[in-house]
């Protein structure tokens, strides 16, 4: 396992290094620079504090609150442009370095790939990836993010079937005119519990392959396709204009079981979702723009399924349905509507430059008899764009309990996250 406290000071000193000779991490091929070997580095750290869930422990000891900090993501890549067909990407990294995890942090391979690109409208690529179907936010950049942190309820499977929403398998993708499409068979990861009577989780048995598809239309400039990641981005700061509307589904069959009368009963997971992102200059001379994102999923785990997740989270215990720390029902079978909007402001003479931004979740959950809202509330200051990033941002989520059987809101809770991210590439 890699040093990963020398890692972060070897990071950091390249990162500062990189900025203070304005170097970039590529090496050109060929002296056209259609092939090339390109690094990037990167990091985003978390001061938070946050009001926790009933019940919440840590080491056993009560914790009605917590502050903390903690390394949210930590990348380092490398991709290569071996031919002008040949693509190489690999991506490592890990998540989450907090006082839970840091003697045992792991470090390692996020994604491993190879994609040849027969023509534009067509590329076969093989390997560990997060090319996959359903939503913008499946296929998504954390380096370009509006919000703190990323519209998690999407990683429908996170962490069970999946190794932080990347797996092995296979895609196509290509742009046809407006058109972009991906299209991916993966490998889900074997993963299961014991079948219980009437609660539905992740089935024990041989799994079956998960198929899903992403197409989207470009009324305005094309999006880059060149990796998973380059083209789901949250906010590009006014510098394309763009305007999608997308389309999407997943499926896995018999990927979840409950007992039924002490027989095991199996369910596919199924799932579709609509959605529109534009992000536009309004006034090029100031510098200010929109980013706006709208969308619509239904997803079906089978019945009343639902997942608490809360991210980061150091805590144990909890006595609510919620479960510790930070955590609420964040995906499950039902519909969920995620809304996103942001405005940046002029930046003037100034070295900086500010967005506010709003995003909320609206989830119509079967396992809830009241509807799952979180809102979250923050704000960019952004001293060289994404590369130099300092975000505040404020989280508030419901807390339910179950009483009679019926599972209900009994309060709010809050959460406010300080982070700062700085990439080299």
């Amino acid at each position: 396992m890699i040093n990963t406290k020398h890692l972060l000071v070897i990071l950091i000193f390249i990162s500062s290094f990189s900025h203070a000779q304005s170097n970039k991490l590529k090496l050109n091929l060929d002296e056209t620079g259609k092939t090339y070997i390109k690094a990037s580095l990167r990091m985003q750290l978390w001061a938070r504090y946050m009001d926790t869930n009933p019940g919440t422990t840590i080491n056993n000891e009560a914790a009605n609150n917590v502050f903390d900090v903690s390394l949210r993501r930590v990348r380092m890549g490398l991709s290569a442009q071996l031919t002008p067909k040949l693509y190489v990407y690999s991506l490592f990294g890990g998540n989450n370095m907090n006082s839970k995890s840091e003697k045992d942090f792991k470090f390692g391979v996020l994604d491993l790939y190879a994609e040849y690109e027969f023509a534009k409208v067509f590329a076969l690529g093989v390997g560990e990836s997060g090319w996959e179907g359903l939503n913008r936010w499946n296929v998504r950049s954390s380096v370009t993010l509006m919000s703190v942190d990323a519209p998690l309820f999407s990683l429908l499977t996170v962490n069970k079937n999946d190794d932080i929403a990347r797996t092995l398998g296979i895609w196509a993708k290509g742009q046809i005119h407006k058109f972009d499409y991906v299209i991916a068979l993966k490998d889900p990861i074997q993963y299961g519990v014991a079948a219980t009577e009437g609660k539905v989780d992740y089935a024990k048995n041989k799994p079956r392959k998960r198929i899903s598809g992403y197409v989207k239309y470009e009324f305005l400039d094309n999006e880059s396709n060149k990796s998973a990641y380059s083209g789901g981005a949250g906010t590009y700061l006014g510098t394309k204009n763009i305007l999608n509307l997308g389309a999407g589904f997943m499926n896995q069959p018999k990927m979840t079981s409950q007992l039924v009368n002490g027989i095991e009963k199996y369910y596919d997971f199924k799932n579709w979702a609509v959605d529109i992102f534009y992000d536009a200059p309004l006034n090029k001379e100031k510098g200010t723009a929109i980013t706006t994102y709208l969308g619509y999923n239904h997803n079906d785990f089978g019945p009343n399924y639902i997942r608490n997740v809360g991210a980061n989270d150091i805590t144990s215990g909890g006595t609510s349905f919620n479960g510790s720390g930070n955590d609420f029902p964040m995906m499950g079978t039902g519909n969920t509507t995620f809304f996103q909007l942001g405005y940046l402001l002029a930046k003037g003479k100034k070295s900086y430059q500010l967005q506010p931004n709003i995003a909320i979740q609206y989830s119509d959950f079967e396992g809830l008899d009241d509807a799952m809202v979180v809102y979250d509330l923050g704000i960019n200051c952004f001293f060289k764009g994404h590369g130099n990033k300092l975000s505040l941002g404020y989280q508030n989520r419901p807390v339910y309990q179950n009483i009679n059987n019926q599972v209900k809101v009994d309060e709010r809770k809050g959460m406010f996250v300080l982070q700062y991210q700085i990439i080299v590439n």
